[in-house]
């Protein structure tokens, strides 16, 4: 009676334990279902093993499908018509693809290494943009020329001298990773210097005759009477415009191939080229009773070519008097703004006028472009205007290249309140000669 006692006892202690045992399987069961997604659970289905493993199946499938996507996408990476490399957060490459090795000329790495990128990459500017990416946390783009050398496959020959241009745009990723896009513009580069190489032999080449012309012109017109005297009067003025615009396109292409070695720089109070400025375009303001607002609380001066900068204020101001209305104000402010790696000057001038439309906003300063045709108010003056480039297209382009050469830029966008065009220029404080 007693071993029936022990053996009744001993089984009751283990279905208790067993049951303990089953009831602390479901409480952790139900807590692993709790961790899961909410849409890898059936609230429906009672049973945690059973819920346990139909989650286990979803989140499977939707691994390989996430595998799927992930090689779909490093195909297309592959052979994208833009190089594409990932570094990780100690700025250490970990993946590129065929395009990046061949722009970047990454050559002593494989797939499945690890190794810093600047020793792969020796670029300054392309590691302090990924940092730049990590400590703003935002998209960044730039544009530069990679140099390096060249390794040829012989061992024995000697290495070639590398230089391409490039725009970077980088994205920042999940665990302090850079995504960079990289994209060829060396095509482009060459597409416009050889566009600048025949707009320049173009204009040497109509400058002889039309001088010709010019002295035959002038030769002629004292031997004549009315109206051929006033014909030649006429054509004598047009030859002197077409004059004017070649000087331009003259000026333009010197700037853009020889830049900031045509500058004579020089400290300046930005307030005295404004007065000057104004004073030669005071006639034109005081037609249609335009006035000057300006707001100088600092009394810069500004590092630049002289000549070269009252050149770029007359175009603006000149554009501001045209398109503002009768009565109006033209604000020109300048501020100086610590921005790394330097600081920077920005000059803002702003008027009341019709403003740019959006789509032509991108071809502002593009040679020869000129605006709508709704912003060409005919002045009606009788005045002549003091630029000989009027009307051209090209004054706006020489403009930026004037800025470009003192280490500058110009953006052109419409100001928020007055509607008008907003010219934003900024200026290094301090531009080496």
């Amino acid at each position: 009676m007693s071993l029936v006692l022990m053996f009744l006892l001993g089984l009751l202690v283990g279905l208790m334990l067993c049951g303990w045992q089953h009831y602390q399987f479901r409480q952790q069961l139900e807590q692993l279902l709790r961790k899961l997604p909410a849409q890898f659970q059936d609230p429906s289905v009672l049973n945690p093993l059973y819920r346990l493993r139909r989650s286990i199946e979803e989140l499977l499938k939707t691994q390989y499908i996430s595998q799927q996507q992930g090689q779909m996408w490093a195909i297309i990476l592959e052979v994208a018509p833009l190089g594409y490399l990932r570094v990780d957060a100690l700025n250490q490459l970990l993946w590129c693809n065929p395009l990046a090795r061949e722009i970047l000329q990454i050559n002593r790495w494989q797939s499945g290494q690890v190794r810093l990128l600047l020793e792969l990459v020796r670029s300054y500017e392309l590691d302090q943009l990924i940092e730049m990416t990590r400590r703003t946390g935002q998209p960044q783009q730039l544009d530069w020329v990679y140099r390096s050398t060249t390794i040829a496959k012989d061992e024995t020959a000697i290495p070639s001298p590398y230089a391409i241009a490039l725009r970077a745009s980088t994205l920042l990723l999940p665990d302090d990773h850079v995504g960079v896009f990289v994209e060829n513009r060396q095509p482009i580069v060459e597409a416009r210097q050889a566009r600048d190489r025949a707009f320049s032999d173009l204009t040497h080449e109509l400058r002889t005759p039309l001088t010709s012309i010019q002295l035959v012109a002038e030769t002629l017109l004292p031997r004549l009477q009315n109206p051929e005297k006033q014909w030649v009067t006429q054509m004598l003025r047009e030859i002197k415009r077409l004059m004017g615009l070649i000087q331009s396109c003259l000026d333009l292409s010197r700037l853009s191939s020889q830049g900031g070695e045509m500058l004579n720089l020089q400290a300046i109070p930005f307030a005295s080229l404004v007065q000057m400025v104004w004073q030669t375009l005071g006639p034109l303001a005081d037609r249609k009773a335009i006035t000057l607002g300006y707001h100088d609380p600092e009394k810069v001066e500004i590092w630049v070519d002289r000549d070269r900068f009252l050149q770029v204020l007359l175009n603006l101001l000149d554009n501001a008097i045209k398109h503002s209305p009768e009565g109006a104000e033209i604000q020109v402010r300048i501020i100086t703004i610590a921005k790394e790696p330097k600081n920077w000057h920005t000059i803002d001038i702003i008027d009341h006028g019709l403003g740019f439309r959006e789509a032509e906003l991108p071809l502002i300063f593009e040679r020869l472009y000129r605006g709508d045709a709704s912003r060409q108010r005919s002045r009606n003056d009788g005045l002549d205007s003091p630029l000989p480039n009027q009307g051209s297209g090209l004054g706006l382009a020489i403009v930026q290249q004037i800025i470009a050469a003192h280490g500058g830029k110009i953006t052109a966008q419409n100001h928020p309140k007055t509607g008008g065009a907003w010219l934003q220029i900024q200026l290094p404080t301090f531009t080496q000669s």
